[in-house]
């Protein structure tokens, strides 16, 4: 049954895409020491409170760009937001792993971003960004490399920094053959948007329902990570099925049971998904998405990368998972190298299970509205 949207669904449909583009290019802008595009993801008011620097975003902005400009390629991969909007206001929770090169280590750093964001001039920007620590993974083995990089054996491009960098020269030539591609065409380069047709109902709640389902499984990865088990059982069915090896059952059998074996066996735990695939028809959608997990116990530290299979159901117009199987496809255990000195010392906020973890300060600031 395909549901007519109200104004407040749209309008949060289409502010959660500006929000993912300010939220992205924050990473683009650290990852290339680009202070224009970095900057460019705050309000000019703007503060941060990154634990090692708490004040106006406009000053960790120099800091982060002067500091990488030094430095060897980063990579922050940030991916799967929760996101709550509120008229001009919005909540968001991201998960980042940043690959971090230290010379003679190799770090990953395993944390969120808590934003706070408006929209002012018709243009979404973070107003205030928590960042919070969950783990670290400290490898010694460099990878050296020069920036400007050098090619490999091989022809591949490389990442580095400012105009050195292969993906900026890249999406420059694609953007300059876009546009001879509309010029040759005789076609605007853009058009406004109220000349552009409405998509049809059926495509316009089939992309409201991808929206939905992917709140759903970001939502997946905070019950799981603070040890939720109401918040982890609200988004299955009461009668859903789900395998995930460690606890097969119903969703809320499954909520029960594995909050109870993180609790008793792990020191954290950190669910990263991307590479998300979904299909709507009506109320029935299939899925598919990528999820690499890190999770310390016992003295070790596992890294899992597979994938979350699942099927959703619409029930008086709310979308929940029906089915999930979580599917390995590789994993690695080793001692655990995890750090709270020296390198992450600086940094003050930390995950943690339960109500003392930020999140939870974070979302009571706002009363989402869809």
């Amino acid at each position: 049954m395909v549901c007519s949207p109200s104004a407040a669904q749209l309008h949060g449909l289409v502010a959660r895409q500006h929000i993912l583009d300010a939220i992205a290019n924050h990473s683009r802008g650290v990852d290339r020491a680009d202070a224009h595009l970095l900057g460019a993801a705050y309000h000019g008011d703007a503060t941060v409170d990154y634990g090692f620097f708490e004040g106006p975003a406009a000053q960790l902005v120099e800091i982060l760009a002067d500091a990488q400009k030094g430095a060897l390629p980063t990579l922050h991969r940030t991916c799967h937001s929760a996101l709550a909007v509120a008229g001009r206001h919005a909540l968001a929770e991201s998960y980042v792993i940043a690959c971090v090169d230290g010379g003679d280590v190799q770090r990953l750093v395993l944390g969120r971003y808590l934003d706070r964001l408006e929209e002012r001039e018709g243009s979404w920007r973070i107003a205030k960004r928590t960042y919070v620590l969950d783990a670290n993974c400290n490898r010694a083995g460099a990878n050296p490399r020069l920036d400007p990089p050098l090619a490999y054996d091989h022809f591949t491009p490389v990442g580095g920094k400012g105009a050195g960098d292969a993906g900026r020269v890249l999406l420059a030539h694609h953007f300059a053959a876009t546009h001879s591609a509309r010029k040759a065409a005789a076609m605007p380069s853009a058009s406004p948007a109220s000349d552009a047709p409405l998509p049809a109902a059926a495509a316009l709640d089939a992309a409201l329902s991808r929206d939905a389902i992917r709140q759903l499984v970001a939502t997946y990865c905070r019950g799981v990570d603070r040890a939720d088990a109401e918040l982890l059982a609200s988004i299955f069915w009461p009668d859903s099925s789900v395998i995930s090896g460690v606890v097969n059952g119903s969703g809320p059998e499954f909520a029960e049971g594995i909050i109870a074996f993180i609790t008793a066996h792990l020191d954290s735990c950190f669910h990263s998904v991307a590479n998300e695939w979904i299909e709507v028809t009506g109320d029935h959608g299939v899925g598919e998405h990528y999820v690499i997990a890190h999770m310390r116990m016992a003295g070790n530290e596992v890294l899992t990368g597979g994938r979350y299979i699942d099927r959703y159901e619409r029930r008086a117009g709310i979308w929940k998972i029906a089915a999930r199987s979580f599917v390995a496809d590789w994993t690695q255990t080793q001692p655990s190298s995890h750090e709270d000195a020296g390198f992450y010392e600086a940094l003050k906020n930390r995950g943690a299970f339960g109500r003392h973890d930020p999140v939870y300060a974070h979302w009571a600031a706002l009363d989402p509205v869809a």
